[in-house]
């Protein structure tokens, strides 16, 4: 049987499409010098091949990925940096977005919230302290629970003072927390009671001298910074008053303040500890001839 196409003239031999001189053999598309055989764009002397841009010196070569790679790596280093006072969530993007203006400086967030935890703390360590004058077992329990009605009476009325100039809103009510906490102490009797309170009280007081402490350093408000300088002396006053009762348990607020904070961004090397031996002794701070220091007291002398 003869086949239907014409031999050396078909589409698959010859001089056809697919042969010889088609489009996929010899000098067609596929073969010979066709674009994609000899001479074409992908074989000998195409764009491809030889002299082509791809091969030798062509765009995509080592050196070419090497430099690309070089330049991509620097776009990433230094783009966030470019950037980094241009976005929005940084620090003092946040300061600015939550300041108020008022007659007595600027009103942070951070000085809002300090107010409403002066305001907070008297609610339930007030009532706490004529407890404590009631349930207690030892006069130094009485005596702390005396500075803390004493203290929470005069700073509640400091408080009420500031947030009227300042048109600020104070709650009415402790914290579920904190009447947690009331009610904590009032199921407690005898020496368990002393050793709550004073323990209950002290970890109290130790956040609150933290917030106190940042509070007086940043803010630029002359009636929260008074009202701070109040705080820290009652504060600290109360903190010293819990712990002369010998109840107080370091070790636990210890624990609790590691535990409790924000985990530092880097771990920095801690300081060398003590060492065997006799203790070294540092040498004293002295004034240089240039640079003297100034008189013990700033006050005029008085009078003869």
């Amino acid at each position: 049987m003869r086949s239907r196409f014409p031999r050396g003239g078909g589409p698959g031999r010859g001089p056809g499409p697919f042969n010889g001189g088609g489009p996929f053999k010899g000098a067609g598309l596929f073969s010979g010098g066709g674009p994609v055989n000899r001479g074409g764009p992908v074989n000998r002397g195409g764009p491809a091949d030889r002299g082509g841009q791809f091969r030798g010196s062509g765009l995509i070569s080592g050196s070419g990925l090497v430099l690309v790679a070089l330049v991509a790596t620097l776009a990433a280093l230094v783009y966030p940096v470019w950037t980094y006072e241009d976005r929005s969530g940084t620090g003092l993007d946040t300061l600015a977005a939550q300041t108020v203006p008022t007659a007595y400086g600027p009103l942070s967030a951070l000085d809002r919230d300090f107010v409403t935890k002066v305001r907070l703390a008297g609610l339930w360590e007030l009532p706490a302290g004529q407890q404590a004058g009631q349930r207690g077992t030892s006069r130094a329990v009485h005596t702390a629970g005396e500075h803390l009605v004493e203290g929470h009476t005069f700073l509640d009325a400091r408080v009420r003072e500031v947030a009227a100039a300042l048109r600020l809103e104070l709650p009415s009510q402790p914290t579920a927390q904190q009447r947690r906490w009331l009610d904590e102490l009032s199921a407690a009797r005898g020496a368990a009671y002393d050793e709550r309170f004073a323990n209950v009280l002290r970890l109290a007081h130790g956040k609150v001298f933290a917030v106190v402490a940042e509070v007086r350093a940043t803010t630029r408000n002359t009636l929260v910074r008074a009202l701070a300088d109040d705080a820290n002396t009652t504060v600290l006053d109360h903190i010293k008053v819990l712990e002369a009762t010998g109840l107080v348990d370091f070790d636990r607020l210890a624990r609790d303040a590691a535990t409790s904070g924000p985990r530092p961004a880097t771990r920095s090397p801690a300081p060398p500890g003590p060492v065997t031996g006799p203790p070294p002794t540092a040498v004293p701070v002295t004034p240089t001839p240039a640079f003297t220091l100034p008189p013990a007291a700033s006050r005029p002398r008085p009078g003869p």
